[in-house]
This record gives structure tokens, C-alpha cells and sequence, in this order.
């Protein structure tokens, strides 16, 4: 359970000394969870980069034991036989059974607002402030007052594995970098409802992949081929990304060519014209979309496309495009079966 901040520690070095105390006890989750609060209230860039750190940290504190015990996870209802599609559905319609059973079914889940005008407003002007800090360079006033951006201390090897100039040369930022919208976004997912979906849907307390929780304004210089995240990450694991678009796209802004259907493994890669070992060639796209044709939808603001590490995918960006995407992509994990190389941040 976590601890509300009380009058006892008073400023903010009195409530981060508070925390190390807790964490030092073996309390690092519920000393996360009240510097965290405290921010809500006092907006302080020391509690912000201790808030990052100490979700970094938490992770060896958790319980590691499945949640089910097979995956994937049955669904209640049976499954949705229809026609190939990206089904829709609204915020409201949202939880964990609708999400696992449209996976399941056509592989991926469209939640149209799942982000409203605001919420989505804070977020954009939030990336350009982070992108504009770290563009700054290391000697600039708003690296030190604030934590729009601000590298998370990790031992070299594992900093090694974030691959962060080339998550920035793709017009990214990893969230883990900018403390202030790391715990922005925590508590908008928070309010939204999202940490009981993306529990129930894993069975287990969600970690995020410090390595694939990015901010992204992609450029119309940018490119990606087919992929399947699985690729990457390793069998066995249990995983759901919460794409969300921050800008109308997939007209005039890049969006996403989809491929509507369930697969339960990992397909081949680095042939049929694939351009890279880990990607899916277009010869093996137009096999896998007989039945299921690739679709590219059209995303307003605050959509969001749910999907887990099986789902075929690449990034749609056309000559006639005039404007840069704003999204933020986040990978949750089930803690039992963490995938190696990543880097956690526990919610």
C-alpha cells in the first residue's frame, strides 16, 4: 500500500530523504508511489528524476509469480469469427476481456479517444518542451532546473542496451529520459483507467521497457519495414504496446499499414525483399494478407491502437504527407516472464 505525503517531511528534500528511507527498508514500489503523489501536488523536477529511478529499481521488489497460468490467456467469450478487421471500440468500451478477445481474434484493438482534447494537448506540448531541452545541449540551464530531459542513471550495460541516438535519429525520445513525462504519463494512464486493462489483460502488475516506452515526433523522413516486435524481444514473453496517436494521421501525416489478422508466431524474416534480417518482406506481407488485406486507418488525436508482440505492422509514410506524427508508444510485460536486454520501469 502506498503512503500519502503528510506535513512530517516537509519540501521536497524532505520527502525524497523520506523515500530513500522507505526504499532503503525494502519499501521501493511504495516509496515510488508517494514521491509520485507528492509531485501531483508540488510539480518538482528532483521528485520527478527520483520517481523514474525508483520505478527502475522496484522491479527486483515485485512478485514474479504468472499470472495464468498458460498463455495466451483463455477468453470468457468465444472468439470473434467475423471478417478480417481492426475492430473499434469507444474509451468507455475498454477492459481487459474486450482487449484479449479482439487480440485474439484479428490481433490488434482500435479504442477511438482513448486520449481527450486535453489530454492529448499536454502531451504534444510536453514532447516539443522535452525535444527542445535535450536539443539545448548539456550545458543549458533547463537541463539543471528541470527534468524535461534527463538521462536515467543505469550501469553501462544496460544503458547500452536503449540504443538512444537511434531512438533520437528517428525523431524519438525515450520516456525514461524525461522524467517530468514519465510521471505525466503515469498519472494520465492513471486516469484513464488504463493500469486495470493492461493488469487484467496480463493477469500480473504491468512493467514497462524502459527501452520501448518512446515519445515520438516522426519526421516524414523517417521509415520502417514490416516487423513483428516479437522479432525482437524473444519467445515466451507476455507483452501489450498502447500506441497512441497525438495527431490526426495517416492522410496528410504518417500513419500505420496494418495487417488485420491473428498470428500466433513469429513469421520469416530477412527474405521475400526484406530490406533488414529482422524484417518482413513484402512477397511474405502479400502471402500472409490473402484473407486478411492490409489496411492503413485513419487516426484522429487521442486514438490508440492496442497490440501485442505478434502483430504484423510498419510505419505508413507517402510523398504527398506534409506533416510530422505525434505519438507515444509504450510496451507493458508481465513481470514473470520479463524479456531479457530491456530495461524495466514497474507502474
Amino acid at each position: 500500500m502506498s503512503r500519502a505525503p503528510t506535513r512530517a517531511a516537509t519540501g521536497t528534500p524532505g520527502m525524497i530523504s523520506r523515500a530513500d528511507a522507505m526504499a532503503a527498508e525494502g519499501h521501493v514500489l511504495e516509496a515510488a508511489e508517494m514521491l509520485q503523489a507528492a509531485n501531483a501536488v508540488s510539480d518538482g523536477p528532483a521528485l520527478q528524476r527520483r520517481v523514474a529511478e525508483l520505478r527502475y529499481l522496484g522491479f527486483d521488489a515485485l512478485d514474479r509469480a504468472p499470472g495464468f497460468d498458460r498463455w495466451p490467456a483463455p477468453c470468457l467469450e468465444p472468439l470473434d469469427e467475423g471478417p478480417a478487421r481492426i475492430p473499434e471500440i469507444s474509451r468507455a468500451e475498454l477492459d481487459a476481456e474486450t482487449l484479449r478477445r479482439s487480440i485474439l481474434s484479428h490481433g490488434s484493438l482500435l479504442v477511438r479517444g482513448l486520449f481527450d482534447d486535453d489530454q492529448v494537448a499536454a502531451c504534444v506540448s510536453g514532447i516539443d518542451r522535452a525535444f527542445e531541452v535535450r536539443d539545448e545541449g548539456p550545458g543549458a540551464e533547463a537541463r539543471r532546473s528541470t527534468s524535461w530531459f534527463t538521462g536515467l542513471r543505469l550501469p553501462p550495460d544496460e544503458a547500452q542496451t536503449l540504443g538512444r541516438h537511434w531512438v533520437s535519429a528517428a525523431g524519438g525520445m525515450l520516456t525514461c529520459d524525461s522524467p517530468k513525462m514519465l510521471c505525466h504519463l503515469l498519472d494520465t494512464y492513471g486516469d484513464i483507467g488504463l493500469r486495470e486493462v493492461v493488469g487484467g489483460y496480463l493477469g500480473e502488475r504491468p512493467v514497462l521497457s524502459a527501452n520501448k516506452w518512446t515519445l515520438r515526433r516522426v519526421p516524414l523522413t523517417a521509415s520502417t519495414d514490416w516487423h513483428q516486435d516479437g522479432a525482437f524481444l524473444g519467445e515466451g514473453i507476455r507483452a501489450l504496446n498502447v500506441w497512441i496517436g497525438l495527431s490526426d494521421c495517416g492522410v496528410d501525416s504518417p500513419g500505420m499499414d496494418l495487417l488485420p489478422r491473428r498470428l500466433d508466431h513469429v513469421v520469416e524474416t530477412g527474405t521475400g525483399g526484406a530490406i533488414f534480417d529482422w524484417a518482413v518482406g513484402p512477397t511474405v506481407v502479400e502471402q500472409l494478407a490473402v484473407d486478411a488485406p492490409v489496411v492503413r486507418p485513419v487516426f484522429k488525436a487521442g486514438d490508440a491502437l492496442l497490440f501485442d508482440d505478434l502483430f504484423l505492422h510498419r510505419t505508413a509514410i507517402e510523398p504527398t504527407m506534409t506533416r510530422p506524427r505525434y505519438a507515444i508508444e509504450a510496451w507493458f510485460f508481465a513481470p514473470s516472464v520479463y524479456p531479457s536486454g530491456q530495461v524495466p520501469i514497474v507502474w
